[in-house]
């Protein structure tokens, strides 16, 4: 049957409607900021950084595909995700005002291959992604994602390791597939370890699981850890408030495995639990931090102090641990860590 269109009809009417649409949206968004500026209400501000935010993810994620298909063919392989995750960074900070922003620690990113690892919060955790997300590095993601358009495509076309919660058997092979690309390619993954968003208002982490743990031994590759403050007072979804703001970052020096077995698992993620809530609670007890995790300030933005405190802490940690094994040296970071926060609470 002919179409009663004619030629290229159908696509400028598609066109069309994607305008008014994307016409339609910028305006309610514009109303908004209109909003937010004149009245004190959080409601007007959240609703605008909310469709923004969608947008960005919308449009960035869109580059992504095309980012992917072009670099599956020219070098750098596998840094499509490093690509689009500067741009989404870049965009949400014109857009939103929101950053993140590394205070001590940014040599550790340079760490190839590693399993990175960093605290679960909020759907804000993207943008959290867009500034620490290393080159050479892949995330994992929930299967379910592989479905969303646009940004299910990019996923899998930029090399995301897709793990079935419901199929054990099934995400073991894909964490086996993972650690031979890191062995052979020197490739890094990205892994939440709780496994699930906190949505914590306070400074605290989910229970940690070892899967992350797991591929980091069959890989033999460190742990690199990496801890955003506690960002409850930009992003509060019960309380509808999404403000401008920046939330610190550290990142802690990597964690060795070389030797270890999967009898280590345990004490490995225990251990690395451990080191990454005390940076976790120090960072947001900082003045930097305070301004991200409390509602009642307002948004910080003169320059950060070094969180040389913390990394004096790691290295004196690192010196008490040099007598034992890995995990000896480990824990001595850790133990450094608590000695530190209890001087600080003296």
């Amino acid at each position: 049957m002919r179409s009663p269109l004619p030629p290229g009809s159908a696509m400028n009417v598609f066109l069309w409607i994607l305008f008014q649409l994307l016409s339609t949206y910028l305006f309610i968004a514009m109303l908004l900021l209109a909003l937010s500026l004149l009245t004190t209400h959080p409601l007007p501000s959240f609703l605008y950084r909310l469709l923004v935010s969608y947008l960005a993810l919308l449009l960035c994620a869109s580059y992504g595909v095309f980012a992917s298909l072009a670099l599956l063919i020219l070098p750098p392989h596998r840094s499509a995700q490093w690509a689009t995750a500067r741009a989404f960074k870049h965009t949400m900070s014109l857009l939103t005002g929101i950053s993140f922003e590394i205070l001590s620690g940014r040599q550790h990113l340079l760490t190839r291959p590693a399993v990175f690892v960093g605290n679960h919060q909020t759907a804000l955790d993207v943008l959290f992604l867009g500034e620490i997300f290393p080159q050479h590095c892949s995330v994992t993601a929930k299967k379910s994602l592989k479905r969303v358009p646009f940004l299910g495509w990019f996923m899998a076309l930029s090399g995301t390791v897709f793990i079935d919660r419901a199929d054990r058997a099934t995400a073991m092979k894909a964490f086996e597939g993972a650690a031979r690309e890191m062995r052979e390619q020197r490739q890094s993954v990205f892994i939440f370890p709780e496994g699930t968003r906190s949505n914590a208002e306070e400074a605290t982490l989910l229970p940690f699981k070892k899967g992350a743990f797991h591929l980091a031994i069959q890989a033999q590759v460190p742990i690199v850890p990496v801890v955003a403050g506690c960002y409850w007072g930009v992003l509060g979804v019960r309380e509808r408030r999404f403000r401008a703001g920046r939330i610190p970052v550290v990142v802690l020096p990597p964690i060795p495995t070389a030797h270890l077995t999967p009898a280590d698992v345990e004490d490995l993620t225990r251990q690395t639990r451990d080191a990454m809530l005390d940076a976790l609670v120090r960072l947001t007890a900082s003045p930097r931090g305070q301004h991200a995790a409390n509602p009642a300030l307002r948004p910080l933005t003169a320059p950060a102090p070094p969180f040389a405190s913390l990394e004096a802490a790691l290295a004196d940690g690192k010196e008490a641990g040099a007598g034992g094994g890995t995990l000896a040296r480990n824990n001595g970071g850790v133990e450094a860590l608590r000695r530190h926060g209890r001087g600080k609470e003296n």
